[in-house]
């Protein structure tokens, strides 16, 4: 029994091995536990129930499996012949892709080939060195500087003067200022800290009521500045037909603050975020309410740094209207979801990163652009929701006979690589990032050590972090739901880059003088926005 426990023990240390050299942080978001997986692939402890999970995807894979082997494949898939023809082989070689090459300045670029040349890669990171001072506020505002914050106060005290104007002035009203917005910002934020949907609960004498901050500011006086609250005032002229005019220079702003700020690892995930909605207050709407609220009217794709869960890029999509690259007249799903793909990595090119991507942006044709610009992507496949143009059938199909769980068949085109893993169901991979001949192991609760390609390694613990990165990011969501799709996208952005902030203060200097959860780093971030002398987080 020792020795068996011993083994368990040395199989789980050298999958732990391998996760760090994928450069795959230990926890750098904070209050996880030693399992980090919640996929369907991957798992670094013994207590993991992600078996179960398997399974259940797994028999969607069979189901899909029988539907694809009762026709010639799925639509743009090649067969055998043509496949063999167009240079598909079963012959596998060794590849490698270049040196990761960072982009933000040239000193950091001549270190970074000083590393590659003594076989050294660096680790993700700020592109600053914040004092160990530095509270909440001071990373929030990496993304939100006071200059951002004056525009908010100008626009929307140009809103109020001209709706007074055109539908009768308001006595009690008096223009904004900076402090009171950086205040209106701070009560908004709270709701992602208390978990509280309606931020008027605030001055309630309910649950959700806060005294202490509710002396900050009256409640008629924060309804009129969220009455009036505007980031863009007005239509411009020129330039103003898009959708999300009204935020259009704010998720400018943030996106270039994002990209100056932090130095994302090698290996990054293009995804849709989990924005979770609390179930207490599901199970409290009527079901039209429900209804109303399942109705968003704009998708967030993202850009995220495996190793950390730094969100480098953000990119919004309006479900309906006139969108830019005319995204909006797109009905083919993949072909939308490639299109957004390019949009995230415009500014990657050229820097050898690794992209993760889901079944919806994985193709043969987006892959192979990619590779020209120095992009080098490592996808699943769906038969369903892929596009499959150019792949040989005989990869996305059944085969006839019984398989054994670690079993895999590979086909290889130049750099390219189709993988077909099984584990309960077949897992279909496309690759031109990792190497076809270098095998990984894939540790399981229930069944131990199973064998897999390095491609399906790699996949797996990445996405993993990613999943627990979405699990923790939902509990911290801004929870007040404003009516106005670009009121939404803006709250929602607002949030991504609260997290990002707590990231950057956890790589920090900061982090090791006090030592703050998420939910401390919030509530310290709000009493800050509402300038209150005591800033000490609620123990």
């Amino acid at each position: 029994m020792a020795e068996c426990g011993r083994k368990g023990l040395s199989l789980l240390e050298e999958a732990r091995s391998r996760y760090e050299s994928l450069q795959i942080s230990d926890d750098v978001f904070g209050e996880s536990g030693d399992d980090s997986s919640e996929n369907p692939f991957y798992s670094t402890s013994g207590d993991s129930n992600s078996d179960n999970y398997t399974e259940s995807n797994a028999d969607d894979a069979r189901a899909r499996e029988t539907r694809s082997s009762q026709s010639c494949g799925p639509p743009g898939s090649v067969s055998n012949g043509q496949a063999q023809e167009e240079g598909w082989t079963d012959a596998l070689q060794d590849i490698s892709i270049p040196h990761y090459q960072d982009t933000h300045d040239i000193e950091f670029t001549s270190f970074c080939r000083y590393l590659n040349n003594l076989d050294m890669k660096f680790a993700a990171g700020p592109t600053q060195k914040m004092p160990a001072t530095a509270t909440a506020i001071d990373f929030f505002q990496l993304f939100v500087p006071d200059n951002v914050i004056q525009n908010m106060v100008i626009q929307t005290n140009m809103y109020a003067k001209k709706y007074q104007e055109r539908f009768g002035s308001e006595e009690e009203w008096t223009n904004v200022t900076l402090a009171e917005m950086k205040a209106f910002l701070g009560y908004v934020t709270s709701t992602g800290v208390n978990r509280c949907e309606s931020v008027l609960s605030i001055w309630s004498s309910g649950f959700f009521s806060n005294r202490s901050i509710a002396l900050k500011m009256s409640q008629a006086r924060f309804e009129k500045i969220l009455k009036y609250f505007h980031i863009v005032a007005f239509r411009s002229s020129h330039g103003g037909s898009h959708g999300l005019y009204k935020i259009q220079p704010f998720l400018a702003s943030l996106q270039q603050s994002f990209s100056s700020s932090f130095r994302p690892s090698q290996t990054q995930v293009l995804h849709e975020p989990l924005i979770d909605e609390d179930p207490v207050f599901i199970t409290t709407c009527t079901e039209r309410e429900l209804r109303k609220r399942k109705k968003r009217k704009f998708s967030l794709w993202v850009r995220q740094c495996s190793s950390t869960g730094f969100i480098c890029q953000i990119y919004v999509h309006l479900k309906e209207g006139p969108g830019p690259d005319g995204l909006d007249t797109l009905k083919n799903k993949p072909q939308l979801h490639s299109l957004v793909a390019k949009q995230l990595c415009q500014n990657l090119s050229g820097c050898n990163a690794i992209i993760f991507t889901g079944p919806s942006i994985t193709s043969l044709n987006l892959f192979q652009e990619f590779e020209k610009q120095g992009v080098y992507c490592c996808g699943l496949l769906s038969t369903r929701k892929s596009d499959c143009t150019g792949l040989p059938q005989s990869m996305l199909m059944n085969t006839e006979s019984p398989q054994q769980r670690g079993q895999s068949r590979i086909k290889m085109r130049g750099n390219m690589s189709i993988i077909n893993w099984y584990n309960k169901g077949n897992f279909r991979f496309l690759t031109n990032a990792y190497s076809p001949t270098k095998e990984g192991v894939i540790i399981k609760r229930k069944s131990g050590e199973i064998l897999c390609p390095l491609a399906v390694e790699a996949f797996a613990a990445h996405l993993s972090y990613i999943c627990k990165y979405d699990d923790k990011y939902s509990k911290y969501f801004i929870f007040h739901k404003p009516n106005k799709t670009w009121q939404q996208v803006f709250w929602l952005t607002i949030s991504i880059a609260i997290n990002n902030a707590y990231i950057l203060y956890k790589m920090s200097d900061a982090y090791h003088v006090k030592r703050y959860s998420r939910a401390q780093f919030g509530e310290r971030l709000v009493k800050e926005l509402l300038d209150m002398d005591d800033c000490s987080p609620t123990q």
